[in-house]
This record gives C-alpha cells, sequence and structure tokens, in this order.
C-alpha cells in the first residue's frame, strides 16, 4: 500500500482494483489509460500497460468535493528488475533511527494523535484512516501531489495542512518547535 504514487513494471499488463469508500472518484492517467469511475460501494478493474520507462502524472477526473483539484498521483514505470527491487523494499518494515533526533522523533509519532490514523510497519503505530508512513521518505510527494517531499515542506504540511489543502482530512498538529523538527527527522528516514 502506497500513496501518491504507483509503481509499475514496463511491459507487464497491470490490473487494479479500484474503491472508493465516500464519493465517486474517477482514476485517470492520461497517457496510460481512459478514465475508470470509483462508485461507492462497488469494486471497478482497470488494465493498462507501460511500454517505456517513464513518470506519469494522474489525476482525480470526477468532482469529488473540496480537495478535487488536489488528488494527483504519480504512475512511476520502471525496468522488471527495478519494480522487483522497489517491491522488496517496500515490504520491508521502517528502519529504527539511531540518531537521537530521529529517535525522538519516532518517539513524538508513536505519542501523538500520528499514531492514531497513519501506520509505519515494524512499530506499534497501525492506523488504518490515513496513508501509510512505512516509507514516506522515498516518495516524491506529499499530499496527493500538492508538495515536494522535502523536509520544509513536511513540517509545513504537518503543522497546518488546511492551509495547502482546506478540507482535507488530516488536523493542524500543536507540536513544539523541537518536537517537530524531531518528528521531521525521523519521519526523513523512513526510506
Amino acid at each position: 500500500t502506497t500513496a501518491n504514487e504507483l509503481h509499475i513494471p514496463v511491459g507487464r499488463p497491470i490490473v487494479m482494483s479500484l474503491e472508493a469508500s465516500d464519493v465517486i472518484h474517477s482514476f485517470w492517467v492520461p497517457k496510460l489509460h481512459g478514465k475508470k469511475d470509483l462508485i461507492p460501494g462497488r469494486t471497478a478493474t482497470i488494465a493498462f500497460r507501460a511500454d517505456a520507462p517513464g513518470l506519469f502524472r494522474g489525476q482525480c477526473a470526477e468532482f469529488c468535493g473540496y480537495q478535487h483539484a488536489k488528488m494527483a498521483l504519480l504512475v512511476i514505470a520502471e525496468s522488471p528488475q527495478q519494480y522487483d527491487q522497489w517491491l522488496a523494499a517496500s515490504r520491508s518494515p521502517a528502519q529504527q533511527p539511531t540518531d537521537a533526533s530521529a529517535q525522538r522523533g519516532q518517539q513524538v509519532f508513536l505519542q501523538s494523535t500520528c499514531a492514531m490514523c497513519h501506520a509505519i510497519s515494524g512499530t506499534p503505530a497501525n492506523g488504518q484512516h490515513a496513508p501509510d508512513l512505512t516509507h514516506v521518505a522515498s516518495r516524491q510527494t506529499l499530499a496527493a501531489g500538492t508538495l515536494r517531499n522535502e523536509p520544509a515542506a513536511l513540517a509545513a504540511w504537518i503543522a497546518d495542512p488546511q492551509h495547502f489543502k482546506p478540507g482535507a482530512n488530516m488536523p493542524a498538529n500543536g507540536l513544539s518547535p523541537d518536537d517537530l523538527r524531531a518528528l521531521v527527522a525521523y519521519l526523513g528516514t523512513l526510506r
């Protein structure tokens, strides 16, 4: 399970099951396939194939609410060998932090409301209502393509997600500056 990014092997047919839990969405990656609607209570499938390596931008193509315009994703088509390496790495649990700041950040994460919604494999955090953060530092973007995945942007997102995506489910976080820095340091180790 990933967020914001879908890795696929080049030259292999991909069949995806699509489900929506809230409203109608439409999965669309224009350079790979047509649009496919996701209707709550139903499972849809879509099949496609990337014939060459590349980065393909996708977008929800059905007006789905306040944040519709900020529902992007990246499809990363890579060689079968690179895909297999990515898949093996993505199935591994998060590495334990080794420096003091990241260790403190892990404590902040586990002792705050973050762990109620987010999961990090290899930790007690097993939230199911928000993106899995096990390998968040390996992603190119945050907040469904809204922000580049850089420490300053991550800190700003955690502190006030509504500034970037009004109506997003993630609430503002009232962490102290020191705790926020430690949390960003920890999340930055999750590759």
